[in-house]
């Protein structure tokens, strides 16, 4: 067979081969485009892990995520789209945008936190739990929230700040987060486990430290990282919590129990033989008491304390505001002087006080990382989310006063 014959052939199907591939290629970018159009600007950073590192040296600068958030929103507005921990997120900062993913009347969001963070707090945690089992976790723990047991942890979150006050004033420096760190853990911890002896309440402090120091870092378990650490110190808080589960069954058994705390309503209701057939479908298990005592061990500490030393801040930026917080105080202290410490009654004439700790609230954003997962398609800011997004809200107003 002549070869060179064949030449016109083979650049014949060359050609249409090319003309193939540009007309898919082309119509590859157009669907992108198109599928593309509405997605919130942003970058997915480096394949795999994503903006992750810049996220993460954010976290552990001065400045904190804020700067990572801060930087974005300059560069691609109010919404933008990033990659974190392997998986896209959307930040979201207007007030409405905030409130209709909150407020979730839609029912096109779901709660979800990372992987890694399940790890820590526990799959059984309401931070992890799926929407069906959030559900009966909040039923069985709302109603334990009663007004006995606030008002005793009102008293007893006021001894530890009296006495810490006693202390602050023979001190030339106190490090006002750190010492409110060690009275909202103490006041936790008496009002979850009733755990009151100094020696094993350092020690669970550290852990949980740990825990929450891992709860931002990269998620690699080796034994060098801050992640290994925290889930290494998980495991000593599990078995403190199971020995203290153990102990008050042993307790209970023996009717030699006079425990007032969380732990022990969640024990007495679980025990409970008069309990209907739908409430003992609904018992919770030595995992779930323990992940969600973990959980608001971490959650009471950390935004309790940071909640009172922005408040502190704030009001030594805003004279007139301290002048009219004390005068209210003062007021309260001369009724309630025949009282060794404040009772929930008291906090109900605090009105400019509560005024005053709403507004730090709203201007500290103690909580500022809001996930949620969107179940279905939807548009907010002009953009559309599709449901691989992960929505995260963060935002701060300017402070106003009244």
């Amino acid at each position: 067979m002549d070869y060179l014959s064949l030449c016109p052939l083979v650049a014949l199907l060359l050609c249409v081969v090319i003309l193939a591939l540009r007309k898919i290629f082309k119509t590859v970018i157009q669907d992108h485009e198109k599928s593309t159009a509405d997605i919130p600007p942003g970058s997915h950073g480096f394949p795999v892990i994503g903006e992750t590192l810049q996220f993460m040296l954010s976290v552990n600068s001065g400045k904190g995520f804020y700067e990572f958030v801060r930087s974005r929103r300059i560069r691609y507005g109010s919404c933008f789209r990033t990659s974190l921990f392997g998986e896209t997120h959307v930040f979201l900062s207007t007030t409405e945008s905030a409130r209709a993913v909150l407020n979730n009347e839609s029912g096109m969001f779901t709660k979800r936190y990372m992987k890694s963070i399940a790890s820590l707090v526990g799959d059984r945690s309401l931070l992890c739990a799926s929407q069906h089992h959030h559900k009966i976790l909040r039923s069985r723990f709302i109603n334990l929230f009663s007004k006995k047991s606030t008002a005793l942890m009102v008293r007893h979150f006021d001894e530890l700040v009296v006495d810490a006050l006693s202390g602050w004033e023979h001190r030339g420096t106190v490090v006002l987060l750190t010492d409110l760190l060690q009275i909202t853990f103490k006041a936790m911890c008496k009002m979850l486990i009733s755990l009151e002896n100094e020696e094993e309440l350092g020690s669970l402090q550290r852990d949980v430290g740990f825990v929450c120091e891992a709860m931002l870092a990269f998620p690699l378990n080796l034994p060098w990282t801050r992640f290994h650490k925290g889930i290494m110190a998980r495991g000593r808080v599990m078995e403190v919590l199971e020995k203290i589960i153990r102990e008050r069954r042993n307790e209970t058994s023996s009717h030699n129990n006079n425990n007032e705390d969380f732990l022990q309503q969640l024990l007495a209701v679980d025990n409970d033989s008069s309990a209907s057939s739908s409430d003992n479908s609904t018992k919770l298990t030595d995992s779930e008491i323990k992940d969600n005592i973990l959980t608001m061990i971490i959650a009471g500490q950390d935004t309790t304390a940071s909640a009172l030393t922005w408040m502190v801040k704030y009001l030594g930026e805003n004279q007139k505001v301290l002048d009219i917080l004390i005068e209210e105080q003062t007021q309260i202290a001369k009724q309630a002087s025949d009282k060794p410490f404040l009772e929930l009654d008291d906090l109900t004439q605090m009105t400019y006080a509560s005024k005053m700790v709403k507004e730090s609230l709203r201007m500290a954003s103690v909580v500022p990382w809001f996930p949620r997962l969107v179940l279905q398609d939807c548009e907010m800011e002009g953009g559309s989310k599709s449901k691989q997004f992960l929505s995260i809200w963060y935002g701060r107003k300017n402070m106003s006063w009244t």
